[in-house]
């Protein structure tokens, strides 16, 4: 029989690489260069530039909103988040499963400033904007949110819908 302990230590391993977070520039510039190596996830994988199919554009908000908030793709489709903050504060945006998500912006709550450059993130400063490449390769239902602390709290999340092909 697991112990909480043995559990939250194995859940730990699993999403810990998603759970770095940083200063106010996080790591990831607003431009969406990141450094991290491709790595397969439940909701896709890092997407090049050069098969991009159509860019999405984003924007978030200081009334800790998304705007759309529910996007759709097809399975297999490679699309750039463009991703604007019209706000003053700093905001972000994280694709994962309903799961992940919560887990990290608990995590959050606890140590607000994590280190991470993950290619499933970007951080944009207020005025900015950002991008994501990614590929949709696995159908499903997945979200966005702002995780940094109290943003997603507050409802700062959408959803995306990846039909099959």
């Amino acid at each position: 029989m697991r112990t909480p302990i043995t559990f939250f230590c194995v859940a730990l391993l699993a999403v810990g690489p998603a759970w770095a977070h940083g200063n106010a520039s996080h790591g990831a510039s607003a431009h969406g260069s990141h450094m991290a190596a491709k790595q397969q996830q439940a909701w896709g994988i890092a997407g090049e530039v050069r098969q991009v199919q159509r860019t999405i554009a984003l924007t978030m908000t200081d009334n800790m909103r998304f705007s759309p908030e529910r996007i759709e793709v097809k399975q297999g489709e490679t699309v750039r988040l463009r991703v604007r903050n019209a706000g003053k504060l700093l905001h972000e945006l994280v694709i994962g499963t309903r799961e992940t998500l919560a887990a990290h912006a608990e995590a959050m709550l606890k140590n607000p400033h994590m280190d991470h450059d993950e290619a499933h993130m970007v951080h944009v400063d207020p005025g900015k904007t950002g991008e994501i490449i990614w590929t949709f390769n696995r159908a499903g239902e997945f979200e966005f949110a702002c995780l940094i602390a109290g943003h997603f709290q507050a409802g700062m999340k959408g959803s995306i819908t990846v039909r099959p092909h």
